[in-house]
């Protein structure tokens, strides 16, 4: 058996000089044994030539037994006889004479970077060591790739070896199957070392042994793991092989090795973690982390850590800011404080999961940063590629959630910013939002909107954001007395462009939540805070809110005007103008729940948003109206969105601003029925067309206008643009037969008014199929109602070829056979058509 060979990490290093001579005299005399008693068996040349590897192997073994330092006579007696172990490793050799060989330059090997010089200094060795791979004989294979492991640690011979077709013969012999677990052992390091150099990851990534790599995570040798770990380390610091590896299934292997806390694991975790700190570069492969229960947290220094100092209570609270309720029956001897107030028996006060890990997490994390242990400076140095300022590390979601707030707290204005936007970034599910809100990081967010620093701002704003699609934070944000912090960033004029964009998300998600300005307010008196242990308080607080309508209205109104003021409508109207469609809908939403108030309304009209309003429509106008409907599809579909989203929020708010005779007055009414009838005949999604049809009629009745624009005229164009493709739609796409048929009867009713252009309507936008199609499907009503339609239809010749060829004729003749109670119906427009 072999000694066993160097540990290695992902940089391999050689053993020193010494303990590799010892290593080669101990291989020196089991090989003068096999030698000897070879000898005495054969006279044969292949004896002759042992004899000669004896005699050059003793050179050897006396050379090498001398201190580094030695005469430099003493070291080239030990390496006179190299080039003759490299000459028996010709293909015109022994088998048994290429192994020792092999076997003796392996050994030789591990004295460090002047024996590999040696070694290589013959040409065409390393062509003949890797044709020793494919060999017969388990120990001239395991040698032969032990010598590459060591070969391919030096830059210069590792180009060399994978010129010479090293990496291809390697994954070979990795992929056998009666390869031993010492020759895997020497492979996967060899393939370690290539990996180092990032022009030949990509063979590793695109040959089929990243598979069998990825399959060693999960190997019971430890060895096996780290080697792996190390490869797929290395290969992670490549952006473009994220995919591959990800797509091998790498992440929750990695994450499994490391919540591994054995001691044994020690290399294999520090290599986990920056493979997964690389691939949680892509925010899409960062979720998948998450999902697997880590989060990724900024390394600040442990110098930022000492302006911590954990803030003193005089009763405990929850990390969200919400106290523990008191115990009604305190202890004499003070043991109710000291227990934090919870009391066992009463139910009402236990802590749900969450709250618990939160206060696992807050307690952890402070106990850390008080002793100075939290982060350690020579953390994230192993980061190669990472810049200094941009270093991660991994934690489990309890303790990186924890520790992010704790880093809002701090006074490092870096570190602060960095921990606001991995807040944001981690804010992928329910389950993080939940967590971030109970560890208490919403206050601080809402706090850091006020810092005197541009990018904390920007930061925080951008957490929000993120935060913000939870209703439960929503009400939080607005409990936190977050609406006046947000408007003020709205009106300060040193808001950046993308910070306001923020901000005015997170407002628009918060009102879109069907609640006024005030409810935050309202609740917070009511209430005091959000903690579980005050529900019953809560639902009081509730009942109370109802039973006094009046009141809290007109607190509303008071509180509504107290927050909102001219110069934050201002703001937002100016963005309004300036900004991207997708950013329009946002602010249109916004202020369509400011419209509530009339002082609002007033507010808006006196900052011309009617004028924004116009412009938005006429863009709509414009991107619905190129030259024929084909040419709207065109557009790429990101556009036509985001227009359609924003002028359907902008036709919202004009609706809503419609009931006030001020806002009326300051428009002109003819213009505005004119853009919203061109939108409706136009190209428009569908699903704007809902709102321009309601803004139309409000608006018409609204303005009293009369003559071209007259109500009768505006109910056609609706009829025609906005409920007749809404209801064919309706039986084309729903799935219930319920829906179909309802949808056939009101279309029934409309095409029975007598009006032609309501039939063409139908028979344009593809109306007749889905109308055959209820002929086997429909229940009577339905059935009625679609004979009814496809008979009007029937009267203009022009449509005989499409129903036709919708399969209408053997459905009608089936009804007519059966003699049912439509079967006359059915004659009837049998006989209208040209069969």
């Amino acid at each position: 058996m072999l000694p066993a060979v160097a540990a290695f990490s992902p940089t391999p290093h050689v053993s020193p000089a010494l303990s590799s001579h010892l290593r080669c005299h101990n291989l020196g005399l089991r090989f003068h044994a096999r030698v000897r008693a070879s000898s005495r068996s054969s006279s044969s040349g292949a004896g002759r030539a042992r004899l000669l590897l004896a005699g050059a192997f003793a050179s050897i073994d006396g050379g090498a037994g001398h201190d580094v330092g030695s005469s430099a006579g003493s070291k080239s007696s030990g390496s006179a006889y190299i080039g003759l172990f490299v000459r028996m490793l010709g293909l015109d050799n022994d088998s048994r004479d290429r192994e020792h060989a092999v076997c003796t330059l392996w050994q030789y090997s591990l004295g460090g970077r002047r024996s590999i010089d040696e070694i290589m200094q013959f040409t065409g060795c390393i062509v003949l060591v890797i044709s020793l791979l494919k060999s017969e004989s388990i120990r001239a294979c395991e040698a032969a790739a032990g010598l590459l492991r060591n070969v391919t640690s030096v830059q210069l011979y590792r180009q060399m070896a994978v010129e010479s077709g090293a990496m291809e013969e390697i994954f070979s012999l990795l992929c056998k199957s009666t390869v031993t677990p010492e020759t895997i052992e020497q492979c996967l390091c060899t393939i370690w070392n290539f990996s180092i150099d990032e022009n030949w990851r990509y063979k590793i990534l695109r040959s089929d042994v990243l598979t069998k790599i990825v399959s060693y995570l999960d190997d019971e040798v430890i060895k096996f793991k780290e080697a792996a770990g190390g490869i797929i380390s290395n290969l992670a610091l490549s952006p473009s092989n994220h995919g591959p590896l990800v797509e091998a299934g790498v992440i929750p292997k990695l994450v499994h090795l490391l919540q591994n806390k054995e001691e044994d694991y020690k290399i294999i975790r520090k290599e986990a973690r920056s493979s997964l700190i690389q691939l949680a570069i892509d925010d899409y492969y960062h979720s998948l982390i998450i999902e697997e229960g880590l989060v990724r947290v900024p390394l600040v220094g442990s110098a930022a850590y000492k302006a911590f100092r954990p803030l003193p209570h005089s009763w405990p609270s929850f990390p969200d800011g919400s106290e523990i309720q008191r115990s009604s029956r305190p202890s004499k001897y003070g043991a109710t404080e000291l227990l934090l107030g919870l009391s066992v028996n009463e139910k009402e006060t236990k802590p749900d999961k969450a709250k618990i890990n939160a206060m696992i997490g807050r307690s952890n994390q402070q106990f850390l940063a008080r002793v100075g242990a939290i982060e350690l400076d020579d953390e994230g140095k192993d980061q190669s590629g990472s810049e200094k300022n941009d270093l991660y590390t991994i934690l489990p979601w309890v303790d990186g959630v924890a520790r992010l707030v704790l880093i809002l707290g701090l006074e490092d204005v870096s570190a602060i910013k960095k921990a606001a936007r991995a807040i944001g970034d981690a804010s992928i599910n329910e389950h993080m939002l939940t967590s971030f809100k109970e560890a208490g990081a919403v206050k601080p967010l809402l706090q850091l909107l006020k810092h005197s620093d541009l990018p904390v701002r920007e930061a925080a704003a951008y957490a929000l954001e993120r935060l913000s699609v939870s209703s439960t934070i929503c009400q939080k944000i607005k409990a936190e007395g977050g609406l006046e912090l947000l408007l003020n960033a709205v009106k300060d004029p040193n808001t950046h462009v993308e910070q306001l964009e923020k901000i005015i998300y997170t407002l628009s998600r918060i009102f879109d939540r069907g609640t006024s300005m005030v409810d935050a307010q309202d609740s917070y008196a009511c209430n005091g805070s959000e903690d579980v242990t005050n529900s019953e308080t809560s639902i009081q607080g509730d009942i109370d809110t109802e039973n006094n309508g009046i009141s809290h209205t007109v607190n509303q109104e008071m509180t509504s005007e107290m927050i909102v003021d001219f110069d934050a409508i201002s703001c937002l109207t100016k963005v309004l103008k300036e900004g991207s469609p997708s950013l329009q809908a946002k602010v249109c939403s916004v202020l369509e729940h400011f419209a509530a108030s009339e002082q609002h309304a007033t507010a808006m009209i006196a900052a011309c948003t009617g004028s924004v309003i116009e412009t938005i429509l006429e863009i709509g106008v414009i991107y619905g109206t190129r030259g024929d409907p084909e040419n709207f599809d065109d557009l790429p579909s990101v556009v036509t969105e985001e227009v359609s989203q924003a002028v359907s929020a902008a036709v919202r708010l004009l609706t809503k601003l419609l009931d006030f005779d001020l806002f009326i007055r300051s428009i002109n009414s003819e213009k505005f029925t004119s853009l919203l009838r061109r939108m409706l005949k136009s190209s428009f999604p569908l699903q704007s067309k809902d709102w321009l049809a309601a803004c139309l009629v409000k608006l018409e009745s609204r303005a009293g206008l009369s003559g071209d624009h007259g109500v009768s005229s505006i109910d056609m164009e609706i009829t025609i643009y906005e409920t007749i493709p809404r209801l064919v739609e309706q039986m084309m796409t729903s799935f219930s037969f319920e829906n179909k048929g309802s949808a056939v009867i009101e279309l029934n009713k409309i095409i029975s008014g007598g009006v032609m252009e309501y039939t063409r309507a139908v028979a344009a936008i593809g109306g007749i199929f889905p109308l055959v199609k209820l002929l086997e499907e429909g229940d009577e009503g339905a059935l009625e109602a679609s004979l009814a339609i496809l008979y009007n239809l029937s009267m203009d010749p022009e449509n005989h070829p499409a129903i036709i060829a919708a399969g209408a004729v053997p459905l009608l003749k089936r009804i007519v056979l059966a003699q049912g109670s439509h079967w006359t119906s059915a004659l009837q427009l049998l006989r209208t058509l040209p069969v």
